[in-house]
Formats: structure tokens, C-alpha cells, sequence
């Protein structure tokens, strides 16, 4: 399985899963990234973190961690 932090710049991917628990999950979420929902990965920063990308219209700035919770495809 995929995670989005190694989805490479310009690629969108949709979200299959997210895994992590409880506050994490829950800030993710509330974020808009939830399964189904398209993600395009507008750039990544020089040692990967953060990842920029671009959400139900919206652009959002995710870190390594984060982005490696959401599983996609």
C-alpha cells in the first residue's frame, strides 16, 4: 500500500484509507482528507517535509508524519 508521502509532485491520488488513531485521525479528517476524496500533490519540500497539496479546492500544508497515515491509490 501507498502512503501519500510517496506520491511524487504533480501526481493526484485518491485516499484509500487512513490509519493512525484517535486526535490524529480525527485532525486529518477534519482537515477534508477522507476516504475517496481526491488529493494533488502541488510540491514537496527539499527534505520532504512538508508536503504541499491541494484538497477539495483548497491547499493545505501536511508533515511526513501525517502524510504517511494516509493510505492512497
Amino acid at each position: 500500500m501507498k502512503t501519500l508521502r510517496e506520491v511524487a509532485c504533480g501526481q493526484t491520488v485518491t485516499v484509500k484509507k487512513l490509519t493512525g488513531d484517535g486526535p490524529v485521525k480525527r485532525r486529518i479528517m477534519d482537515m477534508g482528507i477522507t476516504k475517496g476524496v481526491d488529493i494533488y500533490v502541488r510540491k514537496v519540500a527539499p527534505l520532504g517535509d512538508p508536503v504541499e497539496v491541494t484538497v477539495r479546492g483548497y491547499e493545505l500544508s501536511l508533515r511526513k508524519a501525517d502524510a504517511e497515515m494516509i493510505e492512497v491509490e
